[in-house]
């Protein structure tokens, strides 16, 4: 199987600890994020993804918003340039751990950060990343052993 995403969600994928838009929501990120976790391939996709899921019942939900495909095209170019590859949609990538490791310091260094600008949860994603990201539900937890 392949877990679809969005752009933008490449970086929430970092930072996810369980809070969410809706019950529902943090339900079904949840069984994304153990799919995921489970280094099952991701398909970059433009709009709505399996984590949208929940809300899409909702014409007016923000995923539809301009603003998020915005920010899905800036975290497109940010995560391909990080990582020094070519994505596009319809990429695929693997969630392992290097690439885990990978992303996750260029989100501690701001560089993948700049697609986040007006994000709701930029504070929460700012505390995780300073927790090292310890608690992620979507990716293996960082090691730190001495």
């Amino acid at each position: 199987m392949t877990v679809r995403l969005r752009p933008h969600h490449l970086l929430c994928m970092l930072t996810y600890v369980g809070k969410g838009y809706t019950p529902g929501f943090t339900v079904n990120y949840d069984r994304v994020a153990a799919r995921l976790r489970d280094g099952e391939e991701i398909e970059i996709i433009s709009g709505p993804d399996d984590i949208c899921g929940p809300l899409l019942t909702n014409r007016d939900s923000h995923c539809f918003k301009a603003s998020v495909t915005n920010r899905d095209t800036k975290a497109l170019e940010a995560v391909a340039q990080w990582l020094g590859r070519r994505l596009e949609i319809g990429s695929r990538i693997v969630p392992d751990a290097a690439l885990i490791r990978q992303m996750r310091a260029g989100f501690q260094r701001g560089d993948l950060r700049k697609p986040c600008s007006g994000c709701e949860w930029t504070q929460l994603c700012d505390h995780v990343a300073s927790m090292d990201f310890c608690g992620v539900r979507t990716a293996p937890q960082p090691d730190i052993s001495p």
